[in-house]
């Protein structure tokens, strides 16, 4: 990160919340379920599917583990309910990774069996190294009994290509995205075509083994990349989409939807707002520069 970006990541936390919380309300839905299930209204209206997600990671207690699974089964039973067009999106950590490996497993089970019950599907979403492989164990273990449940995987982990090898010796369902937490080079790559080509590589072998793929990115040139790469496979419409965040190039998700292609987009909402936005903020510093300058004239 440059040093200019640097200032303006250090900068935004100064300002008060109830200030960031206006120019951070484009990228979450709002603090409650109602609020999520407006905006996926309006994105379906748009033919535009949706994933939902309640906001949070790290949990400290098991009581907070329990509430986050029936935070998530509220999620479902109002899909449900609203008729939308939306799956779930969940971090194990909210669930108890870090606190209790089998506690964890346990709960995640309830709300992908709740999903099934719904014949709907819950996305276990990757977080920093320290969880991948206990991640993907819980993913392993309840694929076994259900085939509503999928995975993502970062292209910045120099471990990915080897995990997608090991994960569709039987049928899997994959997001890949760039990946966002700050890893040791040992482990991460760390320049934008090294992150890019291992992309590429991981969505080809996922294409070949037969792999559903969401194709989460912003990335003009991978979105180009992974459409060629589609076309020269002749991979069917049915075996991948694109997946997008909320408020983020929605001129470039609208132009995708225009042209046929599946787009999901990541719908975050929950009380927890202010430490994703300030997470979002430091992945991308261009965000942050739009949020500064507009702060600035709010300020004026």
């Amino acid at each position: 990160m440059n040093p200019i970006n640097k200032l303006i990541v250090a900068v935004i936390p100064l300002f008060p919340k109830n200030v960031v919380r206006i120019f951070a309300s484009r990228y979450i839905a709002g603090d409650n379920i109602n609020d999520a299930v407006k905006k996926v209204k309006e994105l379906n209206s748009k033919s535009i599917i949706a994933t939902m997600d309640v906001l949070g990671e790290s949990i400290k207690d098991k009581e907070e583990a329990v509430q986050s699974k029936n935070e998530s089964i509220e999620v479902l039973e109002y899909i449900d309910k609203f008729n939308l067009n939306s799956n779930l999106s969940i971090k194990l950590t909210m669930l108890g990774l870090n606190i209790d490996f089998d506690l964890c497993l346990d709960l995640t089970a309830e709300i992908v069996e709740k999903a099934r019950e719904y014949n709907n599907f819950v996305r276990i979403d990757m977080e920093d190294s320290s969880v991948t492989e206990k991640t993907i164990q819980i993913y392993e273990t309840l694929r076994k009994k259900y085939n509503n449940v999928g995975i993502v995987l970062q292209s910045y982990l120099k471990r990915t290509v080897n995990d997608v090898i090991r994960l569709t010796k039987e049928k899997a369902n994959f997001r890949i995205c760039k990946g966002i937490y700050i890893e040791p080079k040992e482990i991460a790559y760390k320049k934008k075509q090294e992150i890019r080509d291992n992309f590429m590589k991981a969505l080809e072998i996922m294409f070949k083994r037969g792999a559903y793929v969401g194709i989460a990115t912003h990335d003009k040139y991978l979105i180009d990349a992974s459409k060629k790469l589609a076309t020269d496979l002749n991979i069917p419409d049915d075996r991948y989409e694109f997946q997008m965040l909320l408020g983020v190039k929605e001129n470039l998700r609208d132009k995708l939807v225009a042209e046929g292609y599946k787009v999901r987009v990541y719908v975050p909402f929950g009380i927890r707002w202010y430490q994703y936005s300030m997470r979002r903020f430091k992945e991308n510093p261009n965000i942050a520069g739009q949020i500064l300058k507009s702060l600035i004239t709010f300020r004026r």
